[in-house]
């Protein structure tokens, strides 16, 4: 499947990309407070809107 050397290069990627990350939001969080204040409204309609479409998909089903 995948080779001793494959796993640990995909290991150490994956920690200094979850590392890369974590610094670039926190420097960023000041901006994400400013610009991005109603963004959970967004996140809420969507998950409302894919639930309301899975018991749609329900409902006909039977």
């Amino acid at each position: 499947m995948f080779s001793k050397d494959q796993l640990i290069f995909a290991g150490l990627f994956f920690i200094v990309f979850v590392i890369a990350i974590t610094f670039a939001y926190r420097k960023d969080i000041g901006l994400h407070r400013i610009f991005y204040k109603g963004s959970y409204k967004i996140l809420i309609g969507f998950i409302t809107f894919i639930g309301i479409l899975f018991l749609i998909k329900i409902f006909f089903k039977r």
